[in-house]
């Protein structure tokens, strides 16, 4: 059985793919929103996947023994880690965003899990929208954990349902391969509130800034990255494209500054890379929101 832990835009999605191959699944969500979907089901729109429902169980609590996927937003980690913990979960993946999870993460479950417990990253673009339609606008969904994750009952189910994965590298790899290029794209989107195109020439001192700076601490945390390459993937994004931290911003609610921002510069601190660009970024963002949803017990 495969439970999927936060059936937002990204684990309603995967969820919903899971159950249409056939695959056992359960959603795990808190009350009103598991009692939504037991009643209404997930409806998926999506650009790759076409369009369809699917009936799927809920839970509140995970499924004692089931091979887990947890996709909730970094600030709604520790509410689930200890229920997670309880039911001695045969297989844990997390989908989060970040690197700094990945401790809290195992010190919590590497013992109920038995060692099988991978902090992996997924590129997709979806969201659930106010009707509770889960509307995926890029044509495919990737996920990738670290090489030893190959032959994973989470895994096998994913890529049963259509969905690309791959099995390569270390978990500090895949963990930062993914936040070098998405802590950028979100910071400076939040920081101008304009789409990437727009925001990447908004302040061009302050683009090359803040891409030269993750860069540097992608590379001290031990995986190398060029300022050049990570600029031209990122001047290579599709002009329109928002992020959620921006919109997250924009509603000044809980979002995840913290992961993407504030973490990327006290790693910063400590491997000695200086990161005043990010800093200055992630300030005005903070006083933006007012200070609400950015501190660690709220904060992709």
């Amino acid at each position: 059985m495969i439970s999927v832990v936060g059936p937002g835009g990204v684990g309603g999605l995967l969820a919903g793919l899971v159950r249409r191959a056939g695959i056992e699944t359960v959603v795990v969500a808190r009350d009103a929103t598991a009692r939504r979907i037991a009643t209404d089901g997930l409806t998926i729109e999506s650009a790759g996947y076409g369009t369809f429902h699917v009936d799927v169980p809920t839970a509140t609590d995970v499924p004692r023994g089931s091979a887990a996927i947890v996709t909730v937003k970094g600030y709604g980690l520790a509410d689930v880690l200890p229920g997670l913990a309880a039911a001695r979960p045969a297989e844990v993946l997390t989908l989060l965003n970040g690197v700094s999870h990945a401790d809290l993460v195992h010190a919590a479950l590497d013992g109920p899990a038995g060692g099988r417990v991978a902090c992996g990253s997924v590129g997709v673009v979806s969201a659930r929208g106010p009707d509770g339609v889960i509307e995926h606008r890029s044509g495919s969904a990737v996920v990738t954990a670290h090489a030893g994750t190959a032959d994973w009952e989470v895994m096998r189910a994913l890529a049963a349902a259509g969905v690309t994965v791959h099995s390569r590298g270390t978990e500090t790899e895949v963990l930062w391969r993914k936040l070098r290029f998405l802590s950028p794209m979100a910071l400076l989107t939040a920081w101008t509130d304009l789409p990437i195109g727009a925001a990447l020439r908004a302040d061009p001192a302050t683009t090359d800034g803040v891409v030269r700076e993750v860069a540097a601490v992608a590379g001290a945390a031990g995986v190398p990255t060029s300022f050049e390459d990570l600029r031209a993937d990122l001047f290579a994004i599709h002009p329109a494209m928002t992020t959620s931290l921006q919109l997250d911003v924009r509603r000044r609610g809980p979002n995840e500054l913290d992961v993407l921002g504030t973490r990327i510069i006290e790693l910063g601190a400590a491997h000695g890379v200086d990161t005043p660009y990010l800093q200055r970024v992630v300030d005005a963002i903070g006083a933006r929101v007012d200070g609400a949803g950015t501190g660690s017990a709220r904060s992709l």
